[in-house]
């Protein structure tokens, strides 16, 4: 029952990825910024590429970037509801699977990705992202650190 609990998460992270959004198309003209500190701006910029922009400018990026992660949120779907796995192993493929949904609602009705945060250190700029890529991120980082460690603490024998 508490596995299921967590699927919960999914529509709260896809409901703060499209409330963030959403108040950035509103507030924030394209290409806006808003400096916060001496590292850190809200910016309204879209990336029509993948992840950090790659592909950006390619014309076959639009439908290669939806149908992908399509495919890849149904099988999370599946695997979610089809097999049993430990809490964390299900937190972290909910993470991804909250994150590729508001980036395909994205997709499927603006045609790119609305990206508002951005890092940099003086004129080098982290690639601007937004809440579904977090998910996504942190979702990844737990399902590479469950290969090394089995729940014990320990390092998984071969």
């Amino acid at each position: 029952m508490r596995r299921y609990a967590l699927f919960a998460l999914v529509p709260v992270i896809f409901a703060l990825d499209r409330v963030t959004k959403a108040l950035v198309m509103e507030n924030l003209p394209m290409m806006g910024e808003v400096k916060m500190t001496s590292f850190f701006s809200l910016v309204h910029v879209r990336n029509f590429g993948g992840v950090f922009g790659v592909l950006n400018q390619s014309g076959y990026a639009k439908y290669i970037f939806t149908i992908v992660p399509v495919l890849v949120a149904a099988a999370l779907v599946y695997i979610l509801l089809r097999y049993s796995m430990s809490g964390t192993k299900t937190l972290a493929l909910c993470l991804v699977l909250a994150g590729a949904l508001g980036n395909i609602y994205d997709r499927i009705f603006y045609g790119n990705v609305v990206d508002f945060l951005d890092f940099y250190y003086g004129t080098y700029h982290w690639p601007a992202f937004n809440v579904a890529d977090i998910a996504v991120s942190v979702g990844i980082g737990l399902i590479i650190l469950l290969e090394f460690v089995d729940g014990t603490g320990k390092k998984p024998r071969d």
